[in-house]
């Protein structure tokens, strides 16, 4: 039987350093899927003291790209997933592999194949005909060393196959506890195609040979690939890395999640108002769990609270209402000159200001970033709900209208005495405007809403918004009293 032993815990005196890697081939955008992975692998290296590595695995020459492969360091950097050692690109490793996939050939380990392509693909229809799963038949191959040298001295081309061992190949997952393959239903597998390229799980192997890790943690559609990486380990005379895999991503109708779910790059995200912490926040709780029930955690806790443990074997599921809502969570406890920092190009972008101008006002800008942040889940959001406090002028919203202004000349003649207390007032702050407006309801007769609403709609244009007297505060007198002014010519105009 061949098996793999579970590690020596990481942290413990004898326990090698962590080394594990994410290793993204670049034939597309990052997918939520690979930066969840990233993450979990990130998180571990981070808690045992160990290394992140990342591979690029561009072996497709004719699917890898180079807008790919950035749009992979960019949606890492964004998350904070820096890795510890240079990029190591695949392509750049084949002559290895392929010396690695020939010391197999050497030590019998593996076995020249001669079969024709047009041949094997007759052979499976032929099995698909009589409703057969098509098996690799090594005794078909199998040639004396004089046949094999005749054919080597003709040129004909071969493939590299692994000569698969009787027995099981067994491992203890971290995440799956004990995984066992009979050998039996591993057929003889190609490691090299015969143009002398290797194929994935030799690259993979060699190049993590190669860059020494120690724990291989990926999606749990890797497992099938497994029983043979470890086979391919034990021929070289490696050590074995322990495996873990990961649930996969579903969408809610639990389907693997891909894009008729809705937006799956990470970067689609990054510009749809998300802060990195929160997405990684959410990530981190698709498959993983804290052990209590803590929800909203930054980076920091997320590192100190994860442990293998805590992995989980059932699907995850990717809901966007509460990728939201754990935005909201972080978009209220985010520090404010952070928040200023990130949004600031956004309202530059939005033509509200112009980044010298927000940063010139910073104690006013961060004030304002209070008062939207609380009503806000996504960054977007926060500019979007910003406009009143940057324009001169409000556009009035026609529910607003007829709901809190039906009465044009009783909501005009309330909006002119208001006008008139605020602005006979000396102290532009909040506690001064409450009470003089309060004041005001009683000698009208009339309620602190009665106000309060129709001032609203004259201030923001629309039925809600941040406190009252906030937003006074924060729109200006000038502004405040100019637009309470516009509003009741609005209102007397019909």
């Amino acid at each position: 039987m061949t098996s793999v032993a579970p590690a020596v815990a990481p942290g413990s005196a004898s326990a090698k350093q962590p080394r594990v890697r994410f290793a993204p081939s670049p034939t597309g955008f990052l997918h939520v899927g690979g930066a969840r992975t990233a993450l979990f692998n990130w998180l571990f290296a981070k808690k045992f003291g160990g290394q992140f590595l990342l591979r690029i695995e561009d072996t497709d020459r004719q699917r890898s790209t180079d807008e790919s492969t950035r749009a992979i360091f960019e949606g890492l950097e964004w998350l904070g997933l820096t890795w510890d050692e240079e990029v190591v690109y695949q392509g750049a490793n084949v002559a290895r592999h392929y010396a690695d996939a020939h010391r197999l050939l050497e030590t019998g380990a593996a076995y020249r194949d001669f079969t024709p392509a047009a041949e094997l693909d007759r052979l499976r229809a032929e099995a698909e005909a009589r409703g057969e799963v098509f098996r690799f038949d090594r005794a078909r191959v199998m040639l004396s060393e004089a046949e094999v040298a005749s054919k080597l001295a003709a040129n004909e081309p071969f493939a590299i196959r692994f000569k698969v061992p009787e027995g099981e190949t067994a491992w203890d997952d971290l995440v799956h506890e004990r995984i066992a393959f009979p050998n039996k239903d591993i057929e003889d597998f190609v490691i090299l195609r015969s143009d002398g390229t290797p194929v994935y799980n030799m690259a993979v192997v060699s190049d993590d040979i190669a860059m020494r890790i120690t724990l291989v943690m990926r999606g749990d559609d890797h497992i099938s690939n497994t029983p043979k990486q470890i086979l391919l380990y034990r021929a070289l005379g490696a050590d074995e890395p322990q495996f873990g895999h990961v649930p996969m991503i579903h969408g809610a109708d639990g389907k693997k999640l891909s894009k008729r779910h809705g937006a799956t790059a990470v970067g689609d995200y990054q510009h749809q108002g998300l802060l990195p912490q929160s997405m990684l926040n959410f990530l981190a709780l698709l498959g993983w769990s804290p052990g209590d029930d803590t929800e909203v955690m930054t980076l920091a806790e997320l590192v100190e609270k994860f442990h293998v443990r805590g992995l989980q074997k059932k699907a995850a599921v990717f809901d966007t209402k509460k990728l939201e809502w754990m935005n909201g969570q972080h978009l209220a406890q985010i520090p404010i000159a952070e928040l200023a920092a990130i949004v600031a190009p956004m309202f530059e972008r939005a033509g509200l200001a112009t980044a010298a101008d927000l940063s010139a006002r910073a104690e006013w800008f961060h004030g304002v970033l209070e008062l939207l942040r609380v009503r806000a889940r996504l960054t977007d959001e926060i500019v979007a709900q910003a406009g009143p406090f940057f324009t001169d002028t409000v556009e009035y919203d026609p529910d607003a209208v007829s709901k809190l202004w039906r009465d044009a000349n009783a909501a005009a003649g309330i909006l002119q005495a208001t006008h008139d207390r605020l602005a006979s007032l000396d102290a532009w702050e909040p506690a001064a405007m409450e009470e003089a407006l309060r004041t005001l309801a009683e000698s009208l007769g009339i309620s602190g809403g009665k106000i309060f609403q129709p001032l609203r709609v004259a201030l923001f244009g629309l039925t809600v918004s941040p406190g009252i007297f906030d937003v006074l505060l924060y729109v200006g007198r000038d502004r405040s009293l100019a637009r309470i002014a516009a509003a009741v010519q609005f209102l007397k105009n019909g």
